[in-house]
């Protein structure tokens, strides 16, 4: 059984039933509903670092008094959750950050092998394109700094990228403006259409004899033998041999049948979808100075990021909607995107060191968690769902599952 229908959910369901496992997909709303819905839709081996690194402390506190940041963290929600904000400020060293760094690698790089197996395998009509991701500077010295962010990626992680200065930019991307300082492009980055993704992961798993249930909360735990013989619902008890948790933001919900302490804080992001123009990027790009991201899909054209952490704000905040469009007008020639198609806001679990949970749970040795994957989810998941459906059957894992261990909190 898998609980949680987002985009890590499904792929453990896939990875489980290709094992020969009989799959239950229980989900609290419906199956891709959550941030699986909405995001930006990036598959990108270039985001290895987390966002626990040097600096990264003071570049919190100061959102707290800026009205407008890209990152903004509510008081409040620092005051009622102290030990998450000092794991994080403990985490922001070189050593650690490196350290998070290679367990995020080892999943965004099996991961996107994966999803060209995937997509070729089962045939899955997503707008999949590998094109490559595009950062995009203003600012000279912007562009100069990331350098030796580049040089370090390149280096320790073998993720290179291609610089492109001024006007070489706006040779390969026509929709920006003149006069930016210019960008990297990591040519091994690929994304697609979430929604779509979705889509095609309930006819693959339907496909594939999975059951999914959609508007089953899980309530609690069923145990028997110091075992989980279950999951009870409003609508009945569900059996089940093995039970995988994930649920994403949700998962702390779930700490007391856990036996363990799982660290995530909702990190809330926001996009905002319209009709695709004739006049639109052809590249996915992140303006990363406004921590704004773009994706032209087939179908449409998104602009979304920002994080804020409001606790579990259920709210949509037009403000922050307001800052993706204003942003992205900065850099495109044609900021005029006419109405929008899609307007959505969706919980990230984010966990201090920026490194997902992937496991067995302590006190249960047959519950599973595959949980916290901060913004990466859909990068993360064909690895993590691979990871999650070797450690029940007893393959051998393609990864080295200590890293993303639970007991390391």
């Amino acid at each position: 059984m898998v609980v949680g229908g987002g985009v890590v959910g499904a792929a453990c369901a896939y990875y489980l039933a290709k094992a020969g496992r009989t799959v239950t997909v229980l989900d609290r709303a419906g199956f891709g509903a959550g941030c699986s819905h909405a995001n930006c839709g990036y598959v990108c081996p270039s985001h290895v670092l987390p966002l626990a690194g040097p600096g990264a402390i003071w570049s919190t506190l100061k959102t707290m008094f800026s009205r407008n940041s890209p990152l903004k963290v509510r008081l409040g929600v620092v005051l009622r959750n102290p030990g998450w904000f000092l794991g994080f400020a403990r985490r922001c060293t070189d050593r650690r950050m490196m350290s998070a760094g290679g367990a995020i690698h080892g999943l965004l790089t099996s991961s996107r092998r994966l999803y060209d197996d995937l997509i070729r395998g089962e045939q899955v009509e997503c707008e999949w394109e590998t094109k490559g991701l595009l950062f995009v500077y203003r600012s000279q010295q912007a562009m100069d700094h990331y350098a030796a962010t580049d040089r370090l990626l390149r280096e320790r992680f073998d993720t290179p990228a291609r610089r492109l200065d001024g006007d070489s930019l706006t040779a390969l991307e026509p929709s920006l403006k003149p006069g930016l300082a210019g960008g990297w492009l990591y040519e091994g980055d690929a994304h697609l259409r979430p929604d779509r993704l979705m889509g095609e992961f309930r006819r693959v798993l339907t496909g594939l004899g999975v059951e999914i249930r959609e508007h089953s909360p899980v309530a609690g735990f069923l145990y028997s033998g110091g075992r989980a013989a279950g999951v009870r619902t409003a609508t009945g008890d569900v059996p089940a041999d093995d039970v995988v948790v994930a649920t994403g933001a949700w998962t702390p919900k779930f700490a007391r049948e856990l036996g363990c302490r799982i660290p995530i804080q909702p990190g809330k992001g926001y996009s905002v979808t319209f009709p695709r123009s004739t006049t639109g990027p052809a590249y996915p790009m992140i303006f990363e100075e406004d921590r704004v991201a773009v994706t032209p899909f087939r179908s449409g054209f998104r602009i979304g990021s920002t994080m804020e952490f409001a606790g579990y704000d259920e709210r949509l905040n037009r403000g922050r909607l307001a800052l993706l469009t204003a942003a992205a007008g900065e850099y495109l020639r044609d900021p005029a995107f006419g109405p929008a198609t899609d307007e959505w806001w969706g919980w990230r679990p984010m966990t201090p060191d920026g490194v997902p949970v992937i496991g067995p749970s302590p006190a249960l040795p047959n519950v599973w968690l595959a949980a916290g994957h901060n913004m990466l989810g859909l990068s993360m998941a064909p690895a993590t769902g691979k990871l999650v459906a070797e450690m029940i059957t007893g393959s051998r894992p393609h990864l080295d599952p200590s890293p993303y261990a639970a007991t390391r909190f």
